[in-house]
């Protein structure tokens, strides 16, 4: 496998009136092409400020990010937004669906920038691998939890991301919901080769991750 995601020394703080807080605190670690990560801790750990960095959502404060060797933080803004739009696919505990739209417009509309006359068939096919085509005329309000989850599963895979970052997506979702996503996540990673990193509370999920971490008020204690 070849190193897709280096972090090194990487810190985040917030400040708490003159108090300056850790949410993260030299965090280093290496992320292979077709690894599938679970990071857990409890609340407050650090483990979605964690995701959203490697995702380019939230600049660190210290410490750097690279993906194939280029600084994601060195990147202008424009330039981030494009890379995170191409190669990172996001993943929600809440699904943050449009409710105006129907299941293969909320799939395709992330791809209408890049494949305008192609997003809709590649939505298509999205939601016949993950098995909720017959919903795709469905409204968000109509589907039960799972299938909401299935979709933003799919809308995250629109553009053919390397690399899936899932924060917490079976949070909502009963036992057996629970159990199909992560079942998708393990298809996604063993047969499209997509590297995951799934955050979550659930230690028995994490666990059929083919590796875990541990992170504890913003530390990394088990690698």
């Amino acid at each position: 496998m070849n190193n897709l995601v280096q972090i090194a020394q990487l810190n985040k703080t917030f400040h708490n009136g003159q108090e300056e807080v850790f949410a993260l605190k030299n965090i280093s670690l290496r992320i292979d092409t077709k690894d599938y990560l679970a990071i857990v801790g409890p609340s407050g750990a650090g483990k979605s400020t964690l995701l959203h960095i490697i995702g380019g959502l939230d600049e660190p404060s210290g410490g750097c990010v690279t993906y194939k060797g280029r600084d994601v933080y060195a990147m202008g803004e424009k330039e981030r937004a494009l890379w995170r739009n191409q190669s990172v696919g996001f993943v929600f505990q809440f699904y943050h669906l449009i409710e105006e739209l129907n299941v293969l417009e909320n799939v395709a509309i992330g791809s209408f920038v890049r494949l305008r006359k192609s997003a809709f068939k590649t939505a298509q096919t999205l939601l016949e691998y993950l098995n909720i085509e017959e919903r795709k005329n469905f409204f968000p309000s109509q589907l039960s939890g799972g299938e909401r989850q299935k979709v933003a599963l799919a809308r995250a895979l629109i553009n053919d991301p390397e690399i899936v970052l899932c924060d917490e997506p079976t949070g909502n979702l009963d036992k057996d919901s629970q159990d199909k996503v992560v079942e998708l996540l393990e298809r996604l990673n063993t047969e499209k080769q997509k590297t995951v990193i799934l955050v979550t509370h659930n230690l028995e999920l994490a666990k059929r991750a083919k590796r875990m971490i541990t992170l504890k008020s913003g530390e990394m204690v088990i690698s």
